[in-house]
């Protein structure tokens, strides 16, 4: 780290774990980082800690069952012939890191090029796709299919105005909607595939709550956004981590090792399991099998990466590093697919209310 070392901050560092030490030692090497930035990315990893999964208080559906412990995958219907042939999930830890403008941005570009596509706000409490979109407050909402106002999910598209492109917002929605029941949540996973659409592009909330984390774990694929900033590198981090112990806690061939990967979602376990590979390893130890099998979940796990407002080189480097802590730590092959440079005209773009791409399609 450029001017930082451990020499100089003893106590800073006897407080870090191994694994946070080196994540925040890897990613201010590439930037440029205060010693006030490092102790608060250091207070916030490890006094948040653990992730939300135990610091949370279960919510209880209707039938009185814990939702957010139970897995709303587990028997979903799909439609048999269903026209989507993918969901992208925009997600990332932080608000305010350009979601929605990137969600917008790709699916007015996979409609100029004759695919037609549905936009979905699932930033559930606090969506505004529409206005990146350029399109007025629309008449029907997530709300109406909720509260079965409408015969199906489709019913509550709107156009855009744009060829190809519609949009399922969540604007106006009422105040509880930030709080899905788990049977909403089925019902609602279950309808995205029965949507006459090739592509559905979901921009979802900042955070880590059950759900964000879920919808995420649906899509074909999964895009975190980040800024080159310690606090969104940071949040990036943790939202990752989060996704990834979610996606095991719900593998169903991983039941039997369920147990411990409760204990290791807590940072403060008996074990000493503080990191994803002290997990792998403490599986492998008691049972091969098991830890060839956390191994194939772990390998499905690809999530991809955008590093936005990028100023400089060392700015575009953050995302390699965030892919290297990632392989380190959580085993998993993050894909970098590349940055988007700073430019003030998404600034001017949003306040006039119009879509980035066709106010300004020569903006970088």
């Amino acid at each position: 780290m450029d001017g930082i070392g451990k020499q100089k901050l003893p106590n800073l560092y006897d407080a870090l774990s191994d694994e946070t030490l080196e994540a925040v030692e890897t990613l201010s090497e590439k930037q440029p980082t205060t010693m006030r930035d490092v102790r608060d990315i250091k207070e916030s990893i490890l006094n948040a800690n653990p992730p939300p999964f135990t610091s949370q208080l279960p919510r209880q559906d209707n039938s009185g069952e814990e939702a957010d412990t139970r897995n709303p995958f587990e028997n979903l219907k799909q439609p048999a012939n269903s026209r989507v042939k993918q969901v992208w999930a925009i997600g990332g830890g932080k608000g305010g890191v350009g979601k929605s403008l990137i969600a917008s941005s790709l699916a007015i570009t996979l409609a100029r090029n004759g695919n037609k596509v549905v936009a979905i706000d699932l930033d559930l409490g606090g969506a505004n796709l529409h206005t990146t979109l350029g399109v007025d407050l629309p008449k029907q909402t997530l709300s109406d299919f909720f509260a079965k106002r409408v015969p199906n999910l489709e019913a509550c598209s709107t156009p855009t105005g744009l060829k190809n492109l519609e949009i399922i917002s969540g604007a106006q929605d009422s105040v509880n909607v930030a709080n899905l029941k788990f049977a909403q949540k089925v019902k609602l996973l279950e309808s995205l595939r029965e949507i006459d659409a090739d592509y559905l592009i979901i921009d979802l909330g900042a955070g880590t709550t059950f759900n964000t984390l879920d919808f995420f774990l649906y899509a074909d694929v999964g895009l975190i956004t980040l800024l080159p900033e310690p606090t969104s590198i940071e949040n990036a981090y943790r939202f990752i981590k989060s996704a990834y112990f979610r996606r095991l806690r719900l593998a169903k061939h991983l039941s039997p090792i369920r147990n411990l990967i409760e204990v290791a979602m807590d940072a403060k376990n008996g074990l000493g399991i503080k990191s994803p590979s002290d997990l792998f390893r403490e599986v492998n130890k008691s049972s091969p099998e098991a830890g060839l099998r956390l191994k194939e979940e772990i390998d499905k796990f690809k999530p991809k990466l955008l590093l936005n407002q990028a100023r400089t080189q060392t700015d575009v480097d953050i995302g390699f590093s965030v892919k290297t802590v990632c392989k380190k730590y959580f085993g998993i092959e993050m894909d970098y697919v590349g940055y988007l440079d700073y430019d003030s005209a998404v600034g001017q773009a949003v306040r006039r209310k119009r879509p980035l791409v066709t106010e300004f399609p020569n903006c970088n």
